[in-house]
């Protein structure tokens, strides 16, 4: 029984990183600013998650946060899952969607590097191998593009929104823990709408798209992305660790590229790929490495 739970839950997250996979190619194409999409991203996801919600007949779904211990455990994922958002899409508008993709899901590193300094588990010598090797990689990765579609400023804040990324899995493995997908789902897009929303309305030019491809283009955000794949993988996380999580879906970057390459005419150099794949293993050695 629970093999195969946890075969149904690998099939979600793949399917989940596919989803996730066709995110910055939207973002890019978007009518309105990263952080304005990042904001209707989360608020149009809402109406398929409460729905999900309001008609499941499963139980779990029934036991709610009720304190407000349990209502920050339920929420705080999207706190840290704002901040994913927001900065991804920036980078996304700064740098390729293959470099963008790929260093924001530098998570499994980061996760391990905060059990190093907060919970005092030393990794052994193949996570810094391991570390020092996507170093090397993100370097090749960024010789690799030209300059219209590199940009070193593109590339931090992806490594920055790899922090957020990295949170939210921890977040999120907890929360699961506790309740179940449709309630983490909702109470932490509820969380990630209200803390993007004044940033959005601060930061961007424009809050409403004006053409109808506009909206189509963030309901496919909304719902297929958001409430889909991360719905995918929120529910994959009851039974599949969270660091595990975070390595399959290196399936993103790979599913961005090919549609980057495809769709927006950004196609993957020689060195980029060699890149690429160095930081891919660089992230499973690390992870390997980890205590």
């Amino acid at each position: 029984m629970v093999a195969n739970r946890q075969g149904r839950a690998l099939g979600a997250l793949v399917l989940g990183g596919i989803c996730l996979g066709c995110s910055p190619i939207l973002v890019r194409v978007s009518e309105l600013g990263p952080i304005a999409t990042a904001f209707w991203r989360s608020a149009l996801a809402l109406l398929p998650l409460s729905v999900a919600f309001a008609t499941s007949g499963d139980t779990a779904a029934r036991a709610v946060p009720r304190s407000w211990s349990e209502h920050a455990t339920a929420a705080l994922p999207g706190v840290a899952l704002a901040g994913d958002l927001t900065t991804w899409h920036i980078s996304i508008h700064l740098t390729s969607v293959t470099n963008s993709t790929l260093l924001a899901n530098m998570a499994p590193v980061v996760v391990t590097l905060i059990t190093w300094v907060f919970l005092r588990r030393p990794p052994r010598r193949e996570f810094l191998f391991g570390l020092a090797l996507s170093i090397a990689g993100v370097f090749v990765l960024n010789s690799g593009g030209s300059r219209a579609n590199s940009h070193w400023r593109g590339d931090a804040v992806a490594l920055g929104a790899s922090c957020f990324y990295a949170g939210c899995f921890m977040l999120l493995a907890r929360a699961r823990r506790r309740f179940s997908t449709g309630v983490v789902m909702l109470w932490s897009t509820v969380a990630a709408a209200v803390c993007i929303l004044p940033m959005s309305l601060v930061f961007e030019p424009a809050f409403l798209p004006t053409m109808i491809a506009g909206w189509a283009v963030l309901l496919a955000l909304g719902w297929v992305v958001h409430a889909g794949g991360q719905g995918l993988v929120a529910f994959s996380m009851a039974w599949l660790p969270a660091t595990f999580s975070s390595l399959t879906l290196l399936i993103q970057p790979v599913v961005a590229a090919i549609l980057a390459w495809v769709f927006l005419g950004e196609p993957v150099t020689v060195v980029q790929a060699a890149g690429g794949t160095i930081v891919i293993a660089g992230i499973v050695l690390a992870r390997r490495g980890a205590s």
